[in-house]
């Protein structure tokens, strides 16, 4: 088994607001090894990027980290200044962000941005090698060198997404996080990103991270599945055991809400009711204000994160059998 590159443990961050302190990310732990793609799901607010922002060091000013470690290669990037985040950002551990337009300067050639970034971290590299790698970079993600030169706007919101791929690329990270990679995409151009994705990490051997609220577009390029819920991480198991197997009658929930395109239909169901407020979140489990199956316990005391078998994990007082 190939060992660890990111480790976080016990990991907790609020948001300080003028309202109280918002419960983002709460006692999350979890391991990701070495080559693995892992698929982070969940409604919108649940925590996903507010953890992929916490692992980059990215965090607003108003974000305090209450406990925790995040072990990236065996060091806890939690205590490091910004200066010493700055040696990891981009060259170890880059980000594919939710905007791709907002992502690139808007007065700057595409080329330009991807070289600039190479130069940070690389120091005085030669420029016709630096454009040789764009242009090698440009044909990796499925875009005509041609283009490099161009500005953001002359680019289609295909093209920019895969430009801000290859940007992503160009430092030859260890660890790439996708936060919604295919947003305000049509489903043809994202299923084909999400291919190249799945390609590239493959041939790369890159460790990737996936954020997404469809769990069936995050299926298809995951290895595993961590279901976020309420700033908690409620199930994590890989993606083939939770979409046939899952054990947290939220996760089961969001089985139920997408449609299926092959083999008999079924009915969709909604999951009733709405996140709650982590300004003042509710008592035992988080889910227990939506959940059929809450019985007093999970409205009195928080679940355990357990194992239930071959590194199913899961946090329920009252399990889904599968």
């Amino acid at each position: 088994m190939a060992e660890s590159i990111l480790k976080i443990e016990n990991f907790t961050m609020h948001y300080m607001t003028k309202a109280g302190e918002v419960s983002a990310v709460d006692n999350v732990s979890l391991e990701i090894r070495k080559g693995e793609s892992l698929g982070l799901v969940g409604e919108s607010g649940c925590g996903k990027t507010s953890l992929a922002i916490s692992i980059m060091k990215l965090l607003p000013e108003n974000a305090v980290i209450k406990g925790g470690h995040i072990y990236f290669d065996g060091t806890d990037l939690v205590p490091l200044s910004e200066d010493e985040m700055r040696r990891f950002r981009w060259r170890r551990i880059s980000m594919i962000f939710q905007a791709a337009m907002n992502s690139l300067n808007p007065v700057y050639r595409v080329s330009d941005q991807i070289i600039e970034a190479m130069e940070t971290h690389f120091g005085n590299i030669d420029y016709s090698e630096a454009r040789e790698k764009v242009a090698n970079l440009f044909r990796l993600v499925g875009l005509d060198p041609k283009f490099m030169d161009q500005y953001p706007h002359e680019y289609s919101g295909g093209m920019r997404q895969r430009a801000v791929i290859a940007m992503a690329l160009a430092c030859e990270p260890d660890l790439i996080i996708a936060d919604e990679p295919t947003t305000a995409l049509d489903v043809i151009v994202q299923d084909n990103i999400l291919r190249e994705l799945k390609a590239l990490q493959e041939k790369l051997g890159t460790t990737m991270i996936y954020i997404s609220h469809d769990i069936a577009v995050i299926a298809e390029v995951s290895h595993r599945i961590g279901i976020m819920y309420a700033g908690k991480l409620v199930e994590l198991a890989d993606a083939e055991e939770i979409f046939h197997h899952p054990i947290h009658p939220y996760t089961a929930g969001l089985m139920s809400a997408f449609p299926s395109i092959i083999g008999p239909k079924r009915e969709l169901v909604t999951i009733p009711g709405e996140p709650p407020d982590l300004l003042n979140p509710p008592s035992g489990c988080r889910f227990h204000p939506r959940c059929q199956y809450a019985t007093e316990i999970c409205r009195e005391k928080e679940p355990e994160f357990k194992d239930y078998g071959s590194g199913h994990m899961a946090s329920c007082w009252n399990p889904l059998e599968g």
